[in-house]
């Protein structure tokens, strides 16, 4: 039966039956004997009353509520005895076998209330439910585990090679399991481990086995045999077990997909200390690729997955069983974001917006991730990553998009551990992107890498307190200066890149100067013209002979059609890290003009300009070169410097062009 007060109230499905039997012997209590008859046949009467109060009680509708807090509320020691004819009182949950109540002696009915506490919440009518929202995130199991403490449990049992009976098998994984959660664990990690998922049945309802029997033997079946198989093993161990059915957004889901007619999937819920938990052996013990193929790849996801993130993927026929409190409705299950097997594993906690279907908004959309510790993230835009800003955060990442076509789009992000650049993108969520506008301003260069501007892992690169926090970098006027407190030990490289120009490598290399100071880069940047430029920075060790890696980028734009600054002077070999150039910072010098130089230059003896005559430089009291020279009759000038007074030896430091006449 079912019944509701509300649509808040809690529904209780059960079977009732009352058995009335003669009376029996009755020790008396009281001294006086006519008494004790009247009272004798009064309580008769009252136990009928109670019986038929208590049936009333359950079935009205204002009393639901009540009934239930009575359960709760007693402890387990309370009991209520009405004394008179013997009644015997059957409680069921549906679709379960009858369990006969305990006939009390005495002669009196009683209906104990401690017992009937724990037979509610060992059964499926009431389980003990879970907050859906908000919840520990720092926690993805139902219970508090240390997994550390299987590992012998787990390496035992997915070696056991029983297969001859159920209960030889269930026998031997025993032999290492104790408490009732040791003996789900082991049960757990041999069907994880020896039960393939049988993709001919899949396809082919003919084919299926799903008896236990038929599962054990076959070494295969489809989910609802490793339900079966599961609840048997339990049911051999002691362990009280369910075999649950519903909908499941598995292998053949498709985002927005809705559900109806019969269940798609089956998995288990066990009963440990003194609450009801869900999981999923079909789903930890692999899973299909594309092609239908199975792989076994253990999850530990799906082991007493905690409820509010088992609903993700599964929604049981019967509302209780998700354990939550407030459960979700069937609509809320299929418009609620399906994340992937490697979300919360992990570490990743929440995304924003969390439904599978988002729309541009004047041709953006925008999308956030939180995680527990700092990840590195990637994602697909149509198979190309080229129309989004991505910028990782420390504890997750904040993701702009913008598609360049109108339309749907399929978003795919992808996330890996922070340590260990040789480790694989997981995939983790997927969302379809309306598009109904197009922001072609925002198209960006296809140098353009992901992420973009500075974060936690450009810190663990050295590159230490920016002075642009943004991966954006706006100027007017074509200009501007970037800096970072560099770690020990490195060597910076930048380059300049842009789509569609006819500038040389080199020549896009020449509109970035590098100044350092003490443990402090500074990057000029002049651009040549307006657009859109990618600043690509790579590092090494100067101690590492190597080649530079590349560590990150900034994405630079410039609006003024009236820009157009020329290169930075070539510098050579000989220019060291230390040195500063203050004037003149372009590399194309007017013609038949004094041009003023100042430099700052550490460890020489002597410096000039050599252009058409050889212009010395004298170093002022500040400590910086400085000097005049004239430009008339030169194409070349050229900035050299003597280190060692002991040799006339002269090194090219830079080199600047004449502008023809």
């Amino acid at each position: 039966m079912e019944f509701k007060k509300d649509a808040n109230a809690v529904a209780i499905e059960m079977l009732l039956i009352v058995h009335p039997e003669e009376k029996k012997t009755v020790q008396r209590v009281q001294t006086d004997r006519q008494t004790e008859n009247s009272a004798s046949h009064q309580s008769q009467g009252k136990a009928i009353w109670a019986v038929v109060a208590i049936s009333l009680l359950i079935f009205s509708v204002s009393h639901v509520f009540a009934f239930w807090l009575l359960f709760y509320s007693l402890p387990a020691s309370d009991s209520l005895f009405i004394a008179g004819t013997h009644v015997t009182v059957e409680v069921h949950p549906r679709n379960t076998t009858p369990q006969l109540f305990k006939k009390f002696s005495q002669g009196k009915a009683a209906l104990v209330f401690g017992s009937l506490q724990c037979l509610f919440r060992s059964t499926m009518m009431v389980p003990c439910l879970f907050s859906a929202y908000p919840w520990d995130k720092s926690n993805m199991k139902s219970m508090t585990l240390d997994l550390q403490q299987f590992e012998k449990l787990d390496a035992y049992a997915s070696k056991v090679s029983v297969k001859n009976s159920i209960e030889d098998l269930v026998k031997a994984l025993l032999q290492k399991a104790r408490t009732d959660l040791e003996k789900v664990r082991a049960i757990w990690m041999w069907i994880c481990h020896h039960i393939e998922y049988d993709v001919v049945g899949f396809h082919n309802k003919d084919l299926r086995f799903c008896e236990p029997t038929d599962v054990l033997q076959k070494g295969k079946s489809v989910c609802s045999g490793y339900a079966a198989l599961f609840q048997q093993m339990c049911s051999l161990a002691g362990v009280q077990c369910m075999k649950l059915s519903g909908y499941a957004k598995g292998y053949s889901y498709r985002s927005g997909q809705s559900f109806s007619g019969d269940s798609n999937h089956a998995w288990n819920a066990v009963y440990l200390d003194g609450r009801w938990h869900l999981l999923d052996s079909t789903w930890g013990t692999g899973h299909l690729d594309s092609c239908s193929k199975f792989t076994f790849e253990y999850n530990e996801f799906y082991f007493l997955t905690h409820p509010a993130l088992f609903i993700n993927s599964h929604f049981p026929d019967n509302s209780n069983w998700q354990l939550l409190k407030p459960a979700l409705t069937l609509k809320e299950f299929e418009s609620n974001m399906l994340y992937e097997l490697h979300f919360y594993s992990l570490g990743v906690q929440a995304v924003h917006p969390d439904t599978p279907i988002i729309q541009t908004v004047n041709g953006k959309a925008t999308i956030s991730i939180e995680s527990r510790g700092p990840l590195q993230f990637m994602f697909n835009l149509e198979e190309t990553n080229e129309h989004g800003l991505m910028v990782l955060k420390k504890n997750g990442m904040k993701l702009e998009i913008y598609p360049q076509k109108t339309g749907n789009h399929e978003l795919q992000i992808f996330a890996k551990p922070s340590k260990g650049s040789e480790d694989s993108y997981n995939f983790i969520l997927k969302y379809t992107v309306e598009c109904s506008s197009v922001d072609k301003n925002m198209c960006f260069p296809k140098d353009l890498s992901q992420p973009v501007g500075p974060s936690w892992f450009t810190e663990r690169q050295g590159f230490l307190r920016p002075s642009h926090t943004d991966p954006v970098i706006h100027t007017n006027d074509g200009r501007c200066c970037i800096t970072f407190t560099l770690g020990k030990d490195i060597s910076v490289l930048a380059t300049l890149h842009l789509d569609n120009t006819s500038l040389t490598e080199d020549m896009r290399r020449r509109h970035i100067m590098q100044i350092h100071r003490g443990n402090q880069i500074e990057f000029k940047i002049h651009l040549p013209h307006a657009g859109k430029f990618v600043l690509k920075i790579y590092a090494k060790k100067k101690s590492d002979p190597g080649t530079y890696s590349y560590i990150f980028n900034y994405l630079i734009s410039c609006p003024n059609s009236k820009v157009k600054w020329p290169v930075f002077p070539q510098n050579y070999s000989n220019w060291a890290e230390d040195y500063e150039l203050l004037e003149p910072l372009a590399g194309l010098l007017p013609a038949n003009r004094n041009v003023q130089f100042k430099l700052k230059l550490h460890s020489i003896v002597k410096a000039f300009v050599q252009g058409e005559n050889i212009s010395p430089l004298t170093m002022n009291k500040d400590g910086y070169w400085e000097g005049t020279c004239n430009t008339s009759g030169c194409t070349e000038v050229f900035v050299m410097v003597q280190k060692n007074a002991n040799h006339k030896f002269y090194s090219h430091i830079l080199k600047y062009e004449v502008e023809i006449q």
